[in-house]
């Protein structure tokens, strides 16, 4: 099933998910690292002098056409379908207020459960579809290590206060850290047009971010700033990492499969949000609370199981479709999430909000453009050139 179908011109996965929710993070290692570890063996060899004009592309047939699309609708509608309701239930939980008036704030608690639950599926998924020997295990520390902490803040920033819209227009704002770190320390270029685009996603969030709900009352709060703030830096660290990953395992010559990225890197997301919510009391409050709360534990469970379900559809995409399809299909989920909440959560906008809103998804929407146009550019170019 997840055995990966070789394609020509095939373009390597852009480093900017999740989401959080895949949680965005794991989304970028899943799919990041994987195909270009794949793609780096090169080109084609050069045998013979001379080359005749190769012969024009056959269609694929209409069985394997209707195949595709059936595959695409199933691969795409399970993304959908659990990081939707995932955005939902996290939101939900941050939300939850028990009898008492009192709120669930432990997020470290929480991330060493949503983790728990990935390495479960992971550990399954690599008894089915087998495990890679001998897989180089300092950078996955260090990129489950700041994986998790980027996603326990943007919990936290939930959990103090910022909505829901705010923290995921912001989180897909995650290239401005990764453009500034390329920037300052790899001496990487952008083009204007990637520059306006990381510009408008940042200046919608902050629109919306500033603006007044029709009631008079603020959609942020400074410390859910400040921890989305923190979420973004630790996304640009993890860049960095995964960057270096990349090429710890292309010297040793070892190609992971998709389930040992998801068992290895939420193994270590594991333990360190466990270290770090035992040494904050979060556990034995988290546990208290919980037990007390029974309807926010079965929320969380849910919440932990969307998130391992959608990874393993997120596997299926990237080994059966071309990365571009995976990219596309995250980066509206993403959208999507931002409106359900409006209407579904009840959020009321006021115009500036909406004005925001509208101004982050064009920048998201002409990013996703533009790495359509390439993808097709580069499979042109790989075509003329054979």
């Amino acid at each position: 099933m997840f055995q990966r179908r070789r394609r020509k011109g095939r373009s390597s996965m852009p480093t900017t998910s999740a989401d959080t929710s895949m949680t965005e993070e794991t989304e970028s290692l899943l799919t990041t690292v994987p195909l270009d570890i794949e793609n780096g063996g090169g080109g084609g060899s050069g045998i013979g002098a001379a080359k005749s004009a190769p012969p024009p592309p056959t269609p694929p047939p209409p069985q394997s056409a209707r195949a595709d699309a059936l595959r695409l609708i199933f691969g795409a509608g399970g993304i959908y379908a659990a990081f939707l309701y995932y955005g939902s239930l996290q939101e939900d939980v941050f939300r939850y207020t028990s009898e008492d008036g009192t709120a669930f704030d432990q997020a470290w608690f929480l991330q060493f459960l949503e983790a728990l639950a990935n390495v479960c599926v992971g550990f399954l998924g690599m008894k089915v579809a087998g495990s890679t020997k001998n897989i180089p295990q300092k950078f996955f520390i260090i990129s489950g290590a700041s994986q998790v902490s980027s996603k326990a803040f943007t919990s936290l920033s939930l959990a103090r206060g910022l909505s829901f819209p705010v923290a995921t227009l912001a989180k897909s704002g995650k290239m401005a850290p990764v453009m500034a770190g390329q920037l300052l320390l790899g001496g990487a270029s952008y083009s204007t047009r990637e520059y306006l685009q990381v510009a408008a996603i940042i200046g919608g969030t902050a629109i919306l971010s500033m603006g007044k709900k029709k009631g008079g009352t603020s959609t942020s709060t400074p410390l859910g700033v400040m921890f989305i703030l923190l979420s973004l830096f630790m996304d640009g660290v993890t860049a960095g990492v995964q960057k270096r990953l990349k090429a710890d395992l292309g010297k040793v010559g070892v190609k992971p499969k998709p389930y040992d990225f998801m068992f290895w890197t939420n193994l270590y997301m594991m333990c360190v949000a466990l270290v770090i919510a035992t040494v904050l009391g979060e556990v034995s409050s988290g546990m208290a609370y919980c037990s007390a709360n029974p309807e926010i534990f079965s929320l969380i469970v849910k919440f932990s199981m969307c998130s391992a379900i959608g990874q393993s559809f997120i596997f299926y995409c990237v080994s059966v479709f071309d990365p571009l399809v995976c990219s596309t299909v995250t980066t509206t989920r993403k959208i999507f999430s931002v409106l359900l909440s409006i209407f579904l959560k009840g959020h009321s906008l006021s115009t500036s909000g909406w004005a925001g809103i509208s101004l982050a998804i064009s920048g998201i929407l002409s990013e996703m453009q533009a790495k359509y146009s390439a993808s097709r550019a580069r499979h042109y170019k790989s075509k003329v050139s054979m």
